[in-house]
């Protein structure tokens, strides 16, 4: 890794809080890699991609993002960075982990999500399958 990465990173990870804060999943397009890869905590192959990726992390916008969501804790290295975010939903407290890996051009290359605790996932699982189909019913 080249000395400038952690300057690619706090960009990244800047663009990255500006697009959660202001719920524009458009930026999306800019700030990920077409080898992107997103890492769902309910569907069990990884979603390969860029158009695919932008599509569970656009509907992840509509689900996560009411105003009760917050970062918690951040860790960041190099290329990654870990987000322990908490946000309420149907009177259910979601906490989970974002982990999100860039590349040396500084676009995301990797995101998983993990949730806890099981009520939470049950409650994901249903309203992230909703956005997703009503996202495959408008195209």
């Amino acid at each position: 890794m080249s000395n400038n990465t952690s300057g690619i990173g706090t960009e990244v990870l800047a663009t990255w809080h500006q697009l959660v804060r202001e719920r524009n999943s458009k930026g999306l397009e800019a700030l990920l890699a077409n080898d992107a890869v997103f890492h769902s905590p309910v569907v069990h192959t990884p979603q390969v991609g860029k158009a695919v990726t932008q599509q569970y992390l656009t509907a992840a916008f509509h689900v996560f993002f009411n105003p009760s969501f917050r970062y918690l804790r951040e860790t960041v290295a190099s290329d990654h960075a870990v987000l322990e975010f908490q946000v309420e939903m149907d009177g259910i407290t979601v906490n989970g982990v974002d982990m999100i890996t860039w590349n040396d051009v500084g676009q995301i290359v990797e995101f998983k999500v993990m949730l806890r605790p099981l009520k939470a996932i049950n409650l994901i699982h249903q309203k992230m399958g909703a956005m997703l189909q009503a996202g495959r019913q408008q195209q």
